[in-house]
Order: C-alpha cells, then structure tokens, then sequence
C-alpha cells in the first residue's frame, strides 16, 4: 500500500514539472529587456588635455539621467547603459598617428563596446572624423556618431593670417616646440571628404561659434586678431568649421573654448548632444543666400568708406549706354531704369561703371526714383560724358525678400576674399530686428590711393528638425 501511494506520488512530480517548467520559462522570458550601450569618448584638442572636456562631460552626466529616464518609460522592454572614457593624448604628432591613439585606447579600455559618440573639440574633432571614415583600427563600425566643438574641419593653409603670415608660420612662432606633424595637419589636411562620409554613414552633429565682424576684437586675448579677413573664434574661422554632411548647430559669438569654462554653453551643447541622440527639436543652420561686393578706394591719400545693404532679392538689373556724338560739348544724359512693383519693399540697389577713361565719362548721380514710395523699385540716374565718348553703367535693384513664415535667421559669414593691405570690414549687423530679415549692413574701409577688396557674405536660416537616432540603435541592437 505503501509502495502504491509512493508511486502515485512520484508521477503527479513528473506530470506537474512536465507543464510548469515552460510557464516559469516564458515569465522569465518576458522580464528580460534589451540593452542599448552609449558610450562616450571625449577626444581634447590641440595644445589641451581632457580636463577641458571635463565640464562637457559633467554636464552631459547630470542632464542624461532624465532623458534615460524618460526613454525608458516610452520603451518598457528597453534598458539603457553608458560609460566614458576621457584620456589625454600627444599633442605634437600628425592627424593618423593621432587617430591610431585614440583607437588604442577605444580598444583597449572600451573592448567590446559599441555605439559610440566620438566628442572632439578642436584638432580631436578633425581627429574623431579621420579615424572613423579612414576605419583606424577598425573602430568605424563601433561609431554611432561624431560631434565635432569649433574644429578645424578644412585646411587652415588657404586661411589669410595677419600680417599676411601663413598658418604654419603663425602657429609655428607660437609653439616653437611642437612637432611639424599636428601644425601640418592642421593647416594642410582638408577633412571635409572625412565628415562627408562619416554625415551619410553615420551621423555627425558640428557645433560652430564666432565673433560679429572680421575685424571684431571680441576674442582678441592678445589684443591682435589673428585672422583680421575671417570671423573667427580667435583660432579657427566659422567657415572652417563645418562642411557638406555635417547637422550644423550655430550657438553664437563664443570664442573657441568658452564652453569648456562657461557653464551655460556647456549645459547648452550637452543637451543639443541629448537631443540629437534621444529625441527632440533642434535648429540646425541651413544656407539661405550669399554673394559679393568690393570697392576701390581713390585716388587722393587718405581713408574711403563704404556701407554695405546685402542680403535682398534681385527684382531687376540691366545697362543704361550713352555716346556723345558731339565734337566740343559735354553731355548728360537722365534715365528712369525698374519697375515698380506693389506688394514688395524694395531693398538696395547697386550701380557700376564701365568704362577705360573715368575723367572723360561718369555717373555722376544715383537714388530710387520715387523717395517715398518704399515699394518703388525704379532707379533715377544722371550720366555724362565727353565728346566723341561712351558712358555705361550696369544697375541691379533688390527687394526685403523676407523668409517665408515660421522659419527665422540663423547667422552669417562675412570674409574678405581678396585685395591689397590696409582694408577692413570694421562692422556687421542685421539691417532690422525682425528675425525673417536676413538682409545685412557691411561697414568697411580701404586707405588710398587704389587699395581695393573683394568681399563675400552668406546668410542662414533655421531647420527645424526631430531627432532620435537612439531608435536606429535599438533597431541594430538584437534582443538577448
């Protein structure tokens, strides 16, 4: 009886083990969540160590919590970890040999990681670029995503430096002891290619700051502006700082490391890097329009000035030509030249001459035919010329030209790209406060006799776009 009961017993076990185990199986299953990994690399700059990213990197670590925090509440299943590694690397050595640094110790303290965000400030920016497109030691398919802080992304050699120095004679009077290898990258190597690449295969988010005007003195420590023909960050020009590929983010007149010491820029650049990462809107700066202007100073000694409206819409250009067929006397000639066009406020005009014997023709009046009418577009012009020659005189007219609605300025670039010694663009502002007006006001000047400039501006806008590339990495990352 005994025996019978045991055995009773002993097959109840087997039946009941037989169907609880694959339920105990599947509860366990269910709690088991993925794990997204993100981790952070810091890469310093030039003439740095990784104490100037230690700000970054605490602001980054205090806002995190909350956007994990909140993904994680949005993604049950869903387990984010993160870790950094934050090293000094040498200074003086060439942009490959720098690269294979940074690899070393991304495989050497970050073995079998992946999803990584390469941080550079500076010359590590350009560095983080290089080794992920070039795949130095086979880091590329471990990267999510590189940001680049005020980086020398194109070749600082084709940059005007004081003086009419080069870059590497600038730098190379600055520090006598570095080695050749990490000024000749800085000024000869070009890395847009580099970001081009790392933009349609990665992601990369470019982060660019500079002074007002050419000639400001905002970031002038020394009281010498370095490169008195760019706007710059008192190192690198803003339009070094970016190339084709790159989420550009504008963050305003900061000189080249001011976020490495100002909580609010570091705070700011932490969460745009969140934001880029995690999900929400950003401003990314889009170009809008651009062109040139230059002036010729005079014959007599002294200083010429000129101001500058650009930035408007062509609403009409043409030519007005007059020969004086006469043999003993000057004439003149007047001309209304546009159209008037309701609906749009007209904006600047520009007026040239052509002409081999300036003493013998001119303009010599120009102004809107109508000074009232603000929509009048129509030019009134007084030429005159000698017997027996021909004035020319080539006119454009611009509109506002406003963006359309909901979408606002950025910033702009001004750059002197060729001329003589001894011309400035002193100042440069927004023609109005309304920030769909992306028209500019240029102050420059030019001693003479005969100096003379070539100019270039550009203005951007605002692209408002959504974010999240934690969701690609979900999607690459398998479920365990």
């Amino acid at each position: 009886m005994i025996m019978k009961r045991l055995f009773i017993i002993l097959i109840a076990a087997i039946v009941c083990s037989g169907f609880a185990s694959p339920i105990l199986t599947q509860a366990s299953s269910e709690n088991v969540k993925k794990v997204i990994e993100l981790n952070f690399v810091f890469l310093h700059g030039y003439n740095g160590n990784s104490g100037a990213l230690q700000l970054l990197d605490d602001s980054l670590e205090d806002q995190m919590a909350a956007y994990i925090a909140n993904y994680e509440s949005e993604h049950p299943d869903i387990t984010i970890q993160t870790d950094t590694l934050l090293r000094c690397y040498p200074n003086n050595v060439d942009i490959e040999t720098w690269a294979q640094n940074v690899a070393d110790a991304i495989n050497e303290h970050f073995s079998g990681k992946k999803n990584l965000v390469l941080v550079g400030h500076s010359m590590g920016g350009k560095t983080a670029l290089y080794a992920v497109s070039h795949n130095i030691g086979n880091i590329a398919d471990k990267v999510a995503m590189v940001v680049t802080i005020n980086s020398p992304i194109k070749g600082l050699g084709s940059y005007y430096f004081v003086g009419g120095d080069t870059a590497l004679d600038f730098y190379g009077a600055q520090y006598v002891l570095s080695e050749k290898g990490v000024l000749e990258s800085l000024v000869d190597y070009d890395s847009s290619q580099d970001g081009q690449w790392v933009g349609a295969n990665k992601h990369w988010l470019a982060f660019i700051s500079s002074e007002s005007s050419p000639l400001s003195s905002q970031f002038d420590a020394s009281g010498i502006d370095p490169l008195p023909r760019d706007m710059d960050d008192s190192i690198v020009p803003i339009s070094c700082q970016y190339a084709d590929g790159a989420d550009v983010v504008y963050y305003g007149e900061y000189a080249h490391s001011d976020f490495t010491k100002l909580d609010a820029v570091a705070d700011y650049l932490a969460d745009q890097i969140l934001r880029y990462i995690f999900g929400g809107n950003m401003e990314f700066s889009v170009y809008s329009r651009g062109g040139s202007f230059e002036h010729k100073a005079g014959l007599f000694p002294g200083t010429d000035y000129w101001q500058d409206e650009v930035g408007g819409v062509l609403a009409g250009s043409g030519t007005v030509m007059h020969r004086n067929d006469t043999y003993l006397q000057w004439m003149t000639w007047e001309d209304v030249v546009g159209q008037s066009s309701s609906g749009s406020l007209r904006s600047s005009y520009e007026t040239s001459q052509k002409t081999s014997f300036p003493f013998l023709t001119g303009l010599k009046q120009s102004g809107w035919a109508s000074a009232e009418d603000t929509e009048d577009s129509r030019l009134y012009l007084i030429t005159r010329a000698a017997p027996g020659s021909t004035v020319q005189v080539d006119w454009s007219v611009y509109q506002q030209g406003l963006l359309p609605s909901g979408i606002v300025r950025s910033h702009y670039e001004v750059e002197l790209e060729t001329g003589t010694q001894f011309v400035n663009i002193e100042q440069v502002s927004w023609e109005t406060s309304d920030l769909q007006d992306v028209r500019l006001l240029i102050s420059s000047e030019a001693q003479s006799p005969f100096r003379w400039f070539k100019a270039l501006w550009r203005v951007y806008y605002n692209e408002s776009r959504q974010m999240q590339i934690i969701d690609e990495l979900a999607a690459d990352t398998a479920s365990p």
